[in-house]
């Protein structure tokens, strides 16, 4: 059995190459990646779900306004 991978928002915002608070943004607006409550103030990520998020996010063209969420 595969053990998931929990980083934290500061470690996930790195991973993911954003801002912690961009990354908090687009949690409270949902279009971040999805995340799991670890304790009353604490937040983590698991890395399969920022890689789909990621991925999610590839576009061909600038002019391509679609958000994808997941």
């Amino acid at each position: 059995m595969e053990q998931r991978r929990i980083l934290r928002q500061r470690d996930a915002a790195r991973y993911v190459a954003l801002a912690e608070s961009t990354l908090e943004k687009k949690r409270c607006d949902g279009t971040g990646p999805p995340f799991v409550r670890l304790g009353s103030r604490a937040i983590g990520y698991d890395v399969r779900d920022l890689d789909e998020w990621i991925e999610a996010q590839k576009r061909r063209s600038t002019s391509d306004n679609v958000i994808a969420r997941l």
